[in-house]
């Protein structure tokens, strides 16, 4: 039996999750070298803490398919989200913005819905500075993208965690 993970969104929280998905497909496919961008070099670990040497090997083994599939789990993630999308253009008062819409994901999506919203949840808190909780500013807005997709991770894992038969395996 294939499982399947519903939730529900606005239209306008399906437009915004997919416009920063694609702005990180963006980032990623303009990559060439992590190292050259702080953010990017975040989303690929690095081997050897103690070996500068063997942590440069490491990454320059790896880095391309590591940032390959992520690319990989953002196009999978715009193709589940695509359905959900408001016809285009729209405006601020579209009343079809506020719309719950539902989004289905299969176990494989879920994967790739996880490990995207918190790839681009880390890109967005190295350009923010974020390093520790006490970096978290209340007052700038571009927190509250950062905060948003913490809920939207939140609400993902709960889902899942809730299900019962997600851990069967």
């Amino acid at each position: 039996m294939t499982r399947e993970l519903v939730m529900a969104i606005t239209r306008i929280e399906a437009l915004h999750l997919s416009q920063m998905t694609e702005q990180f497909r963006d980032l990623l496919e303009a990559t060439t070298d992590a190292s050259s961008d702080d953010a990017v070099a975040r989303l690929v670990p690095e081997g050897y803490r103690d070996d500068d040497d063997a942590a440069r090997e490491f990454r320059r083994l790896t880095e391309r398919e590591l940032l390959d599939r992520r690319h990989t789990d953002a196009e999978t993630v715009l193709g589940i989200l695509g359905p959900t999308l408001p016809a285009m253009p729209v405006t601020p008062d579209d009343p079809a913005l506020t719309e719950e819409v539902v989004v289905h994901a299969s176990a494989e999506d879920v994967s790739a819905l996880l490990r995207t919203l918190s790839a681009i949840r880390l890109v967005l808190a190295t350009r923010l500075g974020i390093q520790a909780d006490d970096d978290h500013d209340s007052t700038d807005p571009r927190f509250g993208i950062y905060d948003w997709l913490g809920y939207r991770l939140d609400s993902l894992i709960t889902a899942i965690d809730a299900d019962p038969d997600s851990h069967d395996s």
